[in-house]
């Protein structure tokens, strides 16, 4: 029995879809699920008790696995709903000036595009958006390409460890040990990263990373981190000010990993923080299903899958199939033409194939992620569907 066979009943989806979305909004397994649920319910069993008494200490334990897991100092992180809540408090708090750039590639989520052209329009500054031509070739060509696109102005670099809309890995460690050397903050962007590669941020350097902890984790719906460097905490202001702001005389207890930064930016007033709490026991059902070893079989099967899309389309790659430029999600080109939207509403509608289809630079491209609970039949349908559809 294959592995995905084995893990499938572990997850809450609908056996009935083909289910080649989990970069979206990622799954979260049975086990953790029920996790995240004991907790709500011991919130709502006595609230104050909870909220009041027992929060606090909670969050630093949740907080202190998060970190040994990402290799970093608990009091340097801090748990947040989502990557683009806890990177626009980092953007917001940039004292940006007229004339400073941010530097950042054509490659990053949407969202964080609005992000920074607000606050740099606000501030006089530039968004830069370095153009990366696919395919791509060598990880040492991206970094000089960006890196040429580096100007006495530029005050920021900002890019995606996995890319959204081409689900391409950037070599983030490079470029974060060059800002370093040039003066320049360093911002990664890694919602797609944690629980799809092996992470180590204390070795990627850089200084500030923002990572999703709902997708490929599989912690529930709301749990994410941000993580920043020490020297850099009191730079950043909190995007809600509640009760963790103004402690002019706070002393951090080493014990429970705290930080004048995780006081001001934990604490954003009442709200459920069972997502956060349930986050070790994702961690502990990766490591109890030997997580690499999943991840080598999901990369052989999106890397079989990629090639009979490909043989389908007759288009070619974006990038090497090599592990380096992508995991468990990659993006492939569809014919130019093609109204996209149709093409996923009829994957939909018709086959029940859960799939994005998205533009990109104005390529129409199909990302396929692959999870630990998807078959070889789940690739089998789509490729059938595509068939008929193209």
């Amino acid at each position: 029995m294959s592995l995905a066979a084995n893990l499938k009943p572990l997850f809450l989806l609908d056996p009935e879809i083909a289910f080649l979305n989990h970069g979206s909004f990622g799954a979260c397994p049975r086990p953790v699920f029920e996790a995240y649920q004991r907790w709500q319910r011991e919130l709502e069993r006595q609230p104050v008790e909870f909220l009041s008494r027992r929060a606090t200490a909670l969050l630093a334990e949740a907080r202190a696995a998060l970190a040994r897991h990402l290799n970093v100092a608990a009091a340097e992180l801090v748990y947040f709903p989502n990557p683009t809540t806890a990177l626009n408090m980092v953007a917001r708090s940039l004292r940006l000036a007229p004339g400073d750039e941010v530097l950042g590639t054509d490659h990053e989520y949407g969202a964080m595009d609005r992000t920074w052209s607000f606050v740099c329009g606000k501030a006089g500054a530039a968004y830069i958006r370095q153009p990366i031509a696919l395919p791509v070739t060598t990880h040492e060509e991206f970094v000089e390409t960006l890196w040429a696109a580096v100007t006495p102005r530029t005050r920021v670099v900002f890019l995606s460890h996995i890319t959204s809309p081409t689900a391409l890995a950037f070599p983030v460690a490079e470029i974060c040990r060059r800002a370093r050397a040039a003066g320049i903050l360093s911002i990664v962007d890694g919602a797609h990263a944690p629980g799809q590669v092996a992470l180590d941020l204390s070795e990627i350097g850089a200084d500030v990373y923002s990572g999703a902890c709902h997708k490929w984790l599989c912690a529930p719906k709301g749990s994410a981190f941000l993580h920043v460097r020490a020297e850099l905490h009191e730079q950043l202001d909190p995007l809600v000010v509640s009760w963790g702001w103004g402690n002019d005389h706070f002393e951090a207890r080493p014990g429970l990993g705290e930080s004048r930064f995780v006081s001001r930016h934990q604490w954003q007033g009442t709200r459920d923080i069972a997502a956060f709490l349930a986050t070790p026991d994702a961690i502990n059902f990766q490591a109890e299903h030997d997580w690499p070893s999943i991840r080598l079989a999901c990369r052989e099967l999106l890397s079989e899958t990629r090639n009979r899309v490909e043989a389908v389309t007759g288009l070619p790659s974006l990038c090497p199939d090599r592990p380096e430029w992508f995991t468990q999600m990659a993006a492939m080109r569809l014919p130019d033409g093609i109204d996209g939207e149709r093409l996923k509403r009829r994957l939909w509608d018709e086959f029940r194939v859960e799939v994005p289809v998205m533009q990109w630079n104005g390529q129409n491209l199909l990302r396929l992620s692959i999870q630990a609970y998807n078959t070889v039949e789940d690739a089998d349908r789509l490729i059938d569907a595509l068939r008929r559809c193209l």
